[in-house]
């Protein structure tokens, strides 16, 4: 049926009646815009008009509007009543997830703050690299005992479009005066960033920045390891005035630090560190100059081909090697499925250091360790930079903290799972990782009559966990992209806060 194109009118509505009812010719003003579809239509396409037509179609109308609205403002209530950004993208309706798994992306750490904060990054638009980068700085902030400025970072990145690994290194330690490690985190950041980030840098400063100038809370990882290390060199920025060290919940502000972040922000390049945080490092130790600099690095990841897939970890002088070493070992062998839970090495020093994990939905991954040597580093601390400097100088041993690993399935299938993990907390980070592979290489079965068999070693565990035991040996974070879907866990189960959307 052909409709003519004729000018559409509008006359104000009134209540029926049958006094009012229009002459012939005008018949055809009144005419409702919308066709009765339960009514014969002639050919010409029009329409009898009955009574109550458009009291009708109105009440129906206001009906539609009202229970509109009232969904609408049910669904804002909800969303505003939620303490996460995991509102602002909800799953879609008919299913639920367990907690740790996504549809976007997630990244776990440390401090709650700093998963908070790499969350925002991620919704913002930014990818793992710019989350991993942001939560590293705001760890710099709320974990000066483990990480900071004055650290040393290596780490792994898997980029899903182009299916390559990359690991990061701050190079090789160096020695800005005796005793003191040359600080490495800011160019080291801002060269991975530059190179596979999304956001604007100067984005990624926004939350450290003012974290550092407003003041963060002092978490229980923190509060613990100034309880047990007290706070020699720490005053005044982690004392109260009596010189007491601050507690759980209570505020530390770092002011000068936020200089160096707000100035780091509007650094054209990575050479930030050596033309203007070193100079400052340099005026407050009275060294003329510094010879030493800066020389973090980009290169493509160590890999291991293996039947199920490939394994990629980070170079010398990382454990990477020696990761990969006990994995051939081990693969190798035809013996039983090992034991994920050895006797534990003795070992007079337990290495400090901070890690990190980010994963999107279709692979791409970022790991990230780092570490001031001893908690709290050198107990340095810069008047005028707020940065507490390492003990990691040219003689540090250093090769056994850090050996980020990502297992890729089958480069054959496209839609091959993508596993992170990443230790901290152990003097042998390399054994630990080959076990907790291992463990998931052995499939649900064999991990399962392992965890029946070591059930004493957790029950200080908060709940059921997917990933591989730690047996006791500090701390493993595991992402994975599985299903388009990203999943984050850790061992300890609960250690470490994750966040998502």
């Amino acid at each position: 049926m052909e409709v003519t194109a004729e000018p559409v009118l509008y006359q104000k509505l009134l209540l029926w009646d049958q006094s009012l009812e229009p002459e012939e010719e005008e018949e055809e003003i009144s005419e409702p815009l919308i066709p009765d579809p339960w009514r014969p239509q002639d050919s010409s396409g029009k329409a009898g008009v009955r009574p109550g037509t458009w009291a009708q179609l109105v009440a129906a109308l206001l009906l539609l509007v009202v229970g509109f609205s009232l969904a609408m403002w049910q669904l804002h209530t909800r969303g505003s009543s939620s303490e996460t950004l995991s509102s602002v993208a909800p799953p879609p309706s008919g299913h639920s997830h367990r907690p740790g798994v996504y549809h976007h992306g997630a990244i776990i750490s440390p401090a709650a703050t700093c998963s908070h904060l790499g969350q925002e990054l991620l919704v913002a638009g930014g990818n793992v690299v710019d989350a991993g980068v942001g939560a590293a700085l705001c760890l710099a902030v709320v974990h000066p005992h483990a990480t900071g400025l004055g650290a040393m970072f290596w780490g792994l990145f898997h980029n899903s479009s182009s299916g390559n690994s990359t690991a990061l290194t701050s190079g090789p330690a160096q020695t800005l005066a005796p005793g003191l490690g040359l600080p490495s985190a800011l160019p080291t950041l801002r060269l991975l960033h530059t190179r596979f980030g999304h956001l604007p840098w100067p984005r990624l400063l926004v939350g450290p920045t003012t974290l550092a100038q407003e003041g963060f809370v002092v978490d229980m990882p923190l509060a613990r390891a100034l309880a047990a290390q007290g706070t020699k060199g720490l005053c005044p920025l982690l004392c109260h005035t009596d010189g007491t060290p601050l507690g759980p919940g209570a505020r530390a502000t770092n002011p000068k630090l936020a200089a160096v972040l707000r100035r780091a922000a509007l650094a054209p390049t990575p050479d930030f560190a050596k033309d203007a945080l070193l100079s400052l490092l340099a005026r407050d130790l009275g060294l003329e100059g510094s010879s030493a600099e800066p020389m973090p690095t980009l290169e493509p990841a160590l890999k291991l081909p293996l039947a199920q897939g490939i394994l990629f970890t980070t170079p010398s002088p990382s454990a990477g090697p020696e990761l990969l070493a006990l994995l051939e070992a081990a693969l190798q062998s035809k013996g039983p499925s090992p034991d994920p839970c050895p006797p534990p090495l003795k070992a007079t020093v337990t290495p400090v250091s901070s890690v990190l994990a980010t994963v999107d939905s279709s692979g791409s991954v970022l790991l990230l360790t780092s570490s001031l040597n001893s908690s709290f580093g050198s107990r340095h601390l810069s008047p005028s930079t707020g940065v507490l400097l390492s003990n990691l100088v040219a003689k540090s041993t250093i090769s056994t903290w850090s050996c980020p690993l990502i297992f890729c399935g089958s480069p054959d299938d496209t839609e091959a799972d993508v596993l992170g993990l990443v230790v901290s907390g152990t003097p042998a980070v390399a054994r630990v990782t080959t076990q907790a592979l291992l463990s998931h290489l052995a499939g649900p079965q064999i991990h399962a009559q392992h965890q029946h068999q070591h059930q004493h070693q957790h029950q200080a565990q908060e709940g059921p966990t997917e990933s591989p035991s730690m047996c006791g040996q500090g701390t493993i974070l595991q992402v994975a992209a599985h299903a388009e879907h990203a999943h984050v866990s850790s061992v300890p189960s609960g250690c470490c806060p994750f966040q998502g959307f």
